[in-house]
């Protein structure tokens, strides 16, 4: 073909104007392929794999209960031999209280308790058999009394003697007779059962009472430690004047380890009794160890919309403090070879009939699906999607049914 002369300064001059024409067909070409293939959207496979579901919260350590102590006594602290954190063993010193003054009350009473013991035995030891030789005395002067009485009351019949003679005799015959009742009941008096006994036995209970009491008031001087545990608060010092009633130690029993934790509401139907958790402490997020759950607060807590559950540690690690917060995922539910989808690709899914964008031969077509179990960002499929399948990785605003899309950053669930 032969271009002429005028033709091909034709060309030359609207050579921009041909130029800039296919440079717009390329966009328009370019654009329209955009705009049927669809926008670049981040896809994630759908997979299948052993699946656990976990309601994860936050709580502390702490022990099933906790001793508070103070004094019983008024007084000052004359030492405190045990600091805050101090692991400390069953009947321990922990405070310990001015007592000299108590104990010269204590030693004071002991003493008591001795006169008292020594006037007993010495009603046992000496006057009970004194009385009973007294009235073995009486008894046998009677004796003779009563014989003399006998003689005289004869002669007297016979005339031999008058009746002053037979009175005398009657007199002292009484008179030997009440010497005789006089001595048994000295001698009643001083055996076991008599008064003088129950006086003398009263006096010795009365004067261990009182050594008691002041024995007691001498042990109040020092606190001692109930259990073995873990001093966990302290607020007196040497010098201090204390009372009773302020609490002025916190002691933290040895044993069960408990962890207490506030979980959401809405997971009360998850929970049963004897669910195993793993837990890491904040402080040592690495290292997880084992606990059960053990109750379940009846209440919930309306302010906070949380209900408290306690969980046991059956072997706490040796770095365990009280009151160490602690992460907590409760093991709820177990399916085996679940199919999972990342949950923040479903759309409505607290609706009764929540469905995924799934990826068919390049466009989102709506799918509803049915879910099962969720945890840790996925979401169990019952029904409508299977392995391999590619959804929408999230739940996207503006993409309509059937629309064309390029799949992009394909997202692997783990």
């Amino acid at each position: 073909m032969v271009f002429t002369m005028p033709l091909l300064h034709n060309l030359r001059s609207y050579r921009y104007q041909i130029m800039g024409g296919l440079l717009l067909l390329c966009l328009v070409t370019w654009g329209g392929l955009r705009w049927f293939l669809g926008p670049q959207m981040p896809v994630a496979w759908v997979v299948q794999r052993d699946f656990v579901q976990t309601v994860v919260a936050s709580g502390r350590i702490q022990s099933p209960h906790r001793v508070e102590l103070g004094v019983q006594i008024t007084g000052t602290v004359k030492a405190v031999p045990v600091n805050e954190g101090q692991t400390v063993h069953t009947a321990q010193v922990l405070i310990a209280l001015e007592d000299a003054e108590l104990a010269a009350n204590a030693r004071q009473a002991e003493l008591t308790v001795t006169q008292a013991q020594a006037k007993l035995r010495q009603l046992r030891e000496v006057q009970a058999p004194l009385a009973e030789q007294a009235l073995l005395q009486a008894q046998a002067n009677q004796d003779a009394a009563s014989r003399g009485l006998q003689r005289t009351q004869d002669l007297f019949k016979q005339g031999f003697i008058g009746q002053a003679a037979l009175d005398e005799s009657v007199r002292a015959e009484h008179v030997m007779r009440s010497q005789v009742k006089s001595a048994q009941e000295q001698l009643s008096s001083a055996r076991s059962g008599g008064s003088d006994m129950a006086v003398a036995e009263s006096a010795l209970s009365q004067a261990q009472a009182g050594a008691e009491l002041a024995k007691s008031r001498w042990r109040y001087s020092q606190v001692l430690a109930p259990v073995a545990g873990t001093l966990i608060a302290r607020s007196v010092e040497a010098g201090d004047t204390v009372q009773p009633g302020k609490v002025l130690m916190v002691l933290s029993p040895a044993g069960e380890t408990q962890l207490v934790v506030q979980i959401d509401e809405k997971h009360l139907n998850l929970l049963k009794l004897g669910q195993s958790a793993q837990v890491s402490a904040d402080a040592y997020p690495d290292q997880r160890f084992t606990a059960e759950l053990v109750y379940i607060n009846p209440g919930v807590d309306a302010q906070r919309g949380s209900v408290e559950v306690k969980l046991r540690v059956t072997q706490p690690p040796t770095y365990l403090q009280q009151d160490m917060t602690v992460s907590v995922d409760i093991e709820v539910a177990k399916r085996s070879q679940a199919v999972l989808v990342p949950t923040e690709a479903v759309h409505d899914l607290q609706s009764q009939d929540p469905w995924v964008f799934k990826v068919v031969k390049g466009q989102a077509v709506r799918s509803p699906v049915k879910l099962g179990l969720r945890s840790q960002g996925l979401s169990e499929v019952l029904d409508g999607l299977v392995a391999q399948d590619q959804v929408l990785a999230t739940a996207s605003v503006g993409v309509s049914d059937k629309a064309h899309i390029r799949p992009v950053s394909t997202l692997v669930v783990k």
